[in-house]
């Protein structure tokens, strides 16, 4: 039996992704086990009667004594959250890494944030001998693996997966319709978005910035109530399902993405097979992804800003994608 341990996961992309992976694993024969966080019972795709699932707290303990039960239970194990078991365990352990704030921390984190990213970092250092393999979703992920933790590169495979999304073209392409998908963290960067866009708008007076701020994001949500009532054509679409995801990219003519730190960007994937261009970072995570249209100076309000007036100024390239969706290869490991 096989466990896919993604105990730590249950919200944002890490969420979109695991829902995938399973739903693509309940297509096989394999037979697995899930260890789950139990703040996504009865949310996550069916799963088959022949299958079994535990769910528990999403703590270092709690995880800890599930390996010490099971350490002779499972053929392999994918461990879908950035941390390999916390013992040794008789099996193979496949473990796939996409935190990129367990590399390097961004400058412009607060100190708080920055003691507990460092003591996560020091926990994968204590156990990284438990994990056989790391799988990761960016060769730029790679390297700072490699170097962060001292690991040989042959232990280390390129193998993004990502749920594909439809396409609607009946859905009238809005222009100048600026969109950030993404959640809310210390990396995601929304403070200087926001306020590049409303530098923009009170110099043009076009374009609307669509945001999926959650109800929780209590300073997000302040920083655009506050933009709202001064008249910005500001949206913020809260929590949206898949379903209302495919009609808001299909509506827009831009992605902007100012994240500081990504392992991925699911949202940057997303966007172009869903036809908007990208205005991205101009950090490596983006080219790692695409050839955008416009990049920026993600620490520079001035230069989100500039980005904004080229895309409604200047005729632009489209955004050209360098990735492609390995999720059977990913299957084949498990198997």
């Amino acid at each position: 039996m096989i466990l896919i341990d993604a105990i730590y996961i249950n919200n944002s992309g890490g969420k979109v992704l695991l829902d995938y992976l399973i739903e693509c694993v309940e297509k096989t024969e394999i037979q697995i086990h899930y260890l789950l966080d139990n703040r996504i019972i009865n949310n996550h795709p069916k799963i088959k009667k022949t299958n079994n699932i535990t769910y528990c707290s999403a703590g270092l303990l709690a995880r800890h004594k599930f390996y010490k039960i099971h350490c002779e239970s499972f053929s392999k194990v994918l461990c879908f959250g950035n941390l390999p078991p916390t013992v040794r365990i008789n099996s193979v352990v496949l473990t796939y890494f996409h935190q990129p704030l367990f590399i390097e921390i961004p400058k412009s984190i607060n100190f708080v944030n920055k003691f507990k990213i460092s003591v996560k970092m020091q926990i994968i250092y204590l156990i990284k001998k438990n994990t056989d393999k790391w799988l990761v979703q960016s060769n730029n992920v790679k390297i700072g693996l490699c170097e962060k933790y001292n690991l040989e590169n042959k232990s280390i495979s390129l193998l993004p997966f990502y749920p594909p999304l439809p396409t609607d073209n009946k859905i009238l392409r809005i222009k100048n319709k600026f969109i950030y998908i993404s959640n809310v963290g210390v990396h995601k960067n929304h403070k200087r978005l926001i306020e590049g866009f409303c530098n923009f708008f009170d110099k043009f007076q076009v374009g609307e910035l669509g945001l999926t701020v959650n109800s929780k994001a209590d300073v997000e949500i302040a920083l655009i109530e506050s933009a709202q009532k001064k008249g910005y054509p500001i949206i913020n679409y809260g929590f949206i399902n898949r379903e209302e995801l495919v009609k808001i990219y299909n509506s827009s003519e831009y992605l902007v993405f100012p994240s500081l730190a990504e392992s991925f960007g699911l949202g940057l994937v997303e966007a172009i097979e869903s036809g908007c261009n990208v205005i991205g970072a101009d950090l490596p995570y983006t080219y790692e992804i695409c050839e955008p249209s416009i990049t920026f100076d993600p620490m520079s309000v001035k230069d989100i800003q500039s980005a904004f007036e080229q895309a409604i100024n200047q005729k632009i390239n489209p955004t050209i994608k360098k990735v492609n969706n390995k999720i059977e290869k990913l299957i084949k490991l498990l198997k």
